[in-house]
């Protein structure tokens, strides 16, 4: 996701700077006219505004925390937007951290993949102060098509659970839907047309509709990312009957299918 979102930035003419964990992963950002920093603590040095996708709190306490890390660079006046699907509370603890220092921390996930990541289409949910998201969110509007403040800091990972929930359920149910379908004679290729022309149609019911009826489980959105974030929902309080349903059903699908797409939910219903 990192990737095409620079990407999106350096055709917007923004001067971009990059840190990977795993070097190998910037090589072709930095042919398109990135830069490099060796650390966390030198890339908050180098720009104005950081920002970070990873994929989970201990991911974030590394990039904060570490001895190279972002908070050990004493610097102040920045920005960090965290667009990491994570818990709203890191994003608290993170946030008081970065005011401390004098710094600004917004948390600002995404709803979208890799293909909106591509075509600037995401949608980012903000949790954070209003002045620093209104200067960042001329940057935020070049990788995605809405950028919305919705509350103060742990709101926009709030707001990315819910709606990664009721992706949970989309999935869930997708599959469900073509099963039966299909064990009862009808090919999942013309039920996901009728889905498609119908009012229940979606881009996301397609593009997944797609991936189940050309057997493609390649990882769009990881599975084991997708139970990663129920998780998170529950411990904010997710326990009503579907969710309950949905995280019970994608935990125990993680361990033989994390590292497929979310739609490989499907395999996992169809061998019980």
């Amino acid at each position: 996701m990192g990737n095409p979102m620079s990407q999106q930035l350096i055709k917007a003419g923004y001067p971009v700077t990059v840190y990977n964990r795993t070097k190998e992963k910037e090589e072709s950002i930095l042919a398109q006219g990135a830069v490099t920093a060796s650390t966390p603590s030198a890339l908050i040095q180098q720009t104005d505004v950081i920002i970070i996708m990873v994929s989970d709190d201990k991911a974030i306490e590394d990039i904060f925390y570490s001895d190279n890390g972002l908070l050990g660079a004493k610097t102040s006046g920045k920005v960090i937007v965290n667009m990491s699907t994570v818990s709203p509370a890191i994003s608290k603890k993170v946030a008081a951290k970065c005011i401390e220092q004098g710094n600004h921390y917004l948390d600002a996930p995404v709803s979208g993949s890799v293909k909106q990541a591509q075509e600037g289409t995401l949608v980012v949910m903000v949790g954070g102060d209003v002045t620093p998201f209104e200067q960042v969110k001329p940057i935020l509007e070049k990788m995605g098509k809405l950028a919305m403040l919705v509350g103060d800091n742990g709101a926009g990972n709030v707001a990315k659970l819910a709606i990664n929930t009721l992706l949970g359920f989309a999935a869930q149910g997708l599959a469900e839907a073509i099963i039966l379908a299909r064990n009862n004679g009808i090919d999942p290729a013309d039920l996901t047309t009728l889905i498609n022309n119908s009012a229940l149609g979606s881009v996301f019911g397609k593009i997944k509709g797609d991936a189940i009826v050309n057997d493609n489980y390649k990882a769009a959105f990881a599975l084991k990312l997708i139970a990663k974030d129920l998780r998170l929902a529950k411990d904010i309080g997710l326990s009503t009957p579907l969710g309950e349903t949905v995280y019970q059903t994608f935990k125990q699908a993680e361990a033989e299918y994390g590292n497929e797409d979310i739609i490989a939910i499907l395999k996992y219903i169809d061998h019980q």
